[in-house]
């Protein structure tokens, strides 16, 4: 048995005292710790796999879309994502996938539902402001010129300010309402940069307004 001084041991005595009064609200609170700890271990590795999944539905979703797949296929490969991982960012992107293949197919109400989905759902504010663009797109082609503009009323980034305001220039020309298409249009440019290609098309639409109205 080891023995010690009379100052180490009133040292060891001490603790002993110590250890008995807080010992087992320590070993508590340090499992729990370790608890914790483990859990976001877990919970990081979780969400890690969760996202490797989710790349790899969304590189299929493109392989689909490069083969030649139909609007219906691509919307199937798209579900797996928009369900299984609709917090991801690649769900959103699946949508804007589906939405284009839903209107080359003709089928704008359903390419119209996915883009709603991303306004529902994506965190990323500019996935919304696109998929806006894309909806009231679509509505211009069926010339429903006033809900279209409802559509760009709605609050947007100022690096879609170019980008809406031109596609209101042309909800605005397709309605006839050419001195409003033409302000709309001037706005756009004020919005776009020259060095943006962009800018040349928006241009060439004002010019072709000419001065009558």
């Amino acid at each position: 048995m080891a023995t010690y001084n009379l100052e180490e041991q009133e040292k060891i005595d001490g603790f002993k005292t110590w250890w008995d009064k807080y010992g087992n609200a320590i070993t508590i609170l340090l499992t729990a710790f370790l608890v914790t700890l483990g859990g976001a271990q877990a919970w990081k590795y979780y969400q890690q796999k969760q996202a490797h999944q989710a790349a790899d539905l969304y590189i299929l979703l493109q392989q689909v879309k490069t083969s030649g797949g139909d609007a219906a296929k691509i919307n199937d490969a798209a579900q797996l994502l928009t369900t299984g991982f609709p917090s991801s960012g690649y769900a959103p992107r699946a949508a804007l996938i589906t939405a284009q293949a839903d209107v080359e197919a003709g089928n704008n109400k359903r390419a119209i539902q996915n883009l709603q989905w991303i306004i529902d759902h994506a965190k990323e504010a500019t996935m919304h402001d696109l998929a806006r663009l894309r909806i009231a797109g679509i509505l211009l082609d069926e010339e429903k010129y006033d809900e279209a503009l409802r559509i760009l009323d709605t609050q947007h980034g100022e690096a879609f300010a170019g980008l809406y305001l031109d596609r209101k220039g042309d909800i605005l020309t397709a309605a006839k309402k050419i001195s409003e298409a033409r302000l709309s249009y001037q706005a756009a440019i004020d919005k776009l940069s020259k060095n943006n290609n962009y800018y040349n098309i928006v241009q060439m639409k004002l010019d072709a307004l000419g001065d009558s109205d």
